[in-house]
């Protein structure tokens, strides 16, 4: 049982929980593309964002706080949670009370126990828990599995994931705050992305082992980090995020026994987000010109080598599968125990950063 929905001609109500970055370039155009779901309340106190909402969905409902959402959970069929990563399990947990399935934006949690503990509370209601791991439907991520499926590198010995950026100056913000209730810092933030698509491709984790470092003045969290990871089917992953990367290196770098796959640049939908493109016949496609390569005995950049199409990328995906979850009950996309076998990688990274070990998991 994954909660109660309405006829299935009727759309599922959402309510949205947070307005900001999360919330209004990815979360509310996503459910406002998906067939089956309407978005019926977003809850933001900020005055601003409130306006920005009725502009961008005039038959929307707004709401200064969460609170005011369970008195009428009746009317609503799922809760989205998209507020301050500090927020998410006394949000969460007051949904799953008030009897509403919920997705919660990563990471889930501050900590592996604390997602155990809202997925057993999910369990124990018989409600929807799923976490909004994104970018398991990047482009790249999703060429990458077509080849890992096919054969077409062998057997995978060193994984190689950069989410690099160039911000030499801090934005401020709650994600740079070095308060640790904050649960800031690229080590959980692109970090949960990195480690959640290492452990879908090849598996547990045996070892961890990171480096965490603060570079930039008047930074306080963490803004460039890396996790190399010893999976027990014996791949090696190294993940690398950073704010401080003058020169960006490939978004993957896959070593096999029969041959490697190079891929540089992003994704394309989050920068499409940003500019107010919504989903369509073309949406997540990129130029040839971006496509990675797969050969080996020569680097990519001089040729080496063939051109591998990218796959389209395909964020509404995971909002399809959430509606399909609650009305037919098929597979929850993300579940919070997979997230919390993340947060159990980032814990021990971040115990291997603070106290120079490898940590076994």
């Amino acid at each position: 049982m994954t909660g109660t929905a309405p006829g299935t001609d009727t759309p599922l109500r959402v309510g949205l929980v947070g307005y900001g970055l999360a919330g209004s370039v990815f979360h509310a155009p996503l459910i406002a593309a998906t067939e089956g779901l309407v978005l019926d309340t977003v809850v933001t106190s900020n005055p601003e964002r409130q306006q920005q909402a009725r502009a961008e969905f005039p038959d929307v409902r707004v709401a200064a706080t969460a609170d005011e959402l369970w008195p009428r959970a009746g009317e609503l069929d799922l809760i989205v949670v998209a507020s301050p990563n500090k927020t998410h399990v006394p949000i969460a947990t007051a949904a799953l009370e008030a009897g509403l399935p919920v997705v919660v934006d990563k990471p889930v949690a501050g900590t592996a126990a604390e997602a155990r503990g809202l997925a057993a509370l999910a369990e124990e209601r018989g409600l929807l828990l799923s976490v909004f791991q994104n970018r398991r439907w990047d482009n790249d991520f999703l060429t990458l599995r077509k080849l890992l499926a096919e054969g077409e590198l062998g057997d995978v010995w060193r994984f190689e994931s950069r989410f690099e950026r160039w911000r030499p100056k801090p934005k401020g913000g709650w994600r740079e705050s070095g308060d640790p209730a904050e649960i800031g810092g690229l080590l959980y933030d692109l970090g949960s992305h990195v480690v959640d698509q290492a452990l879908v491709l090849f598996g547990p984790v045996a070892t961890v082992y990171a480096e965490s470092d603060v570079r930039r003045p008047g930074a306080e969290a963490d803004d460039d980090t890396f996790i190399a990871l010893t999976h027990t089917s014996g791949v090696r992953s190294h993940l690398y995020v950073s704010a401080t990367a003058a020169q960006l290196g490939p978004r993957f770098r896959v070593l096999g026994s029969r041959a490697g796959y190079v891929k540089y640049g992003l994704d394309p939908q989050e920068a499409a987000l940003r500019e107010g493109l919504r989903p369509g016949p073309e949406w997540g496609q990129e130029p040839e010109s971006l496509w990675g390569r797969v050969g080996s005995g020569e680097s990519p950049l001089t040729g080496g080598g063939r051109p591998e199409p990218t796959l389209p990328g395909d964020y509404p995906a995971y909002y399809k599968a959430v509606a399909t979850a609650l009305r037919q009950g098929g597979p929850n996309p993300v579940t919070a125990l997979e997230a919390a076998d993340a947060l159990d990688v980032l814990e021990a990274a971040r115990r291997s950063a603070r106290e120079g070990v490898e940590v076994k998991l």
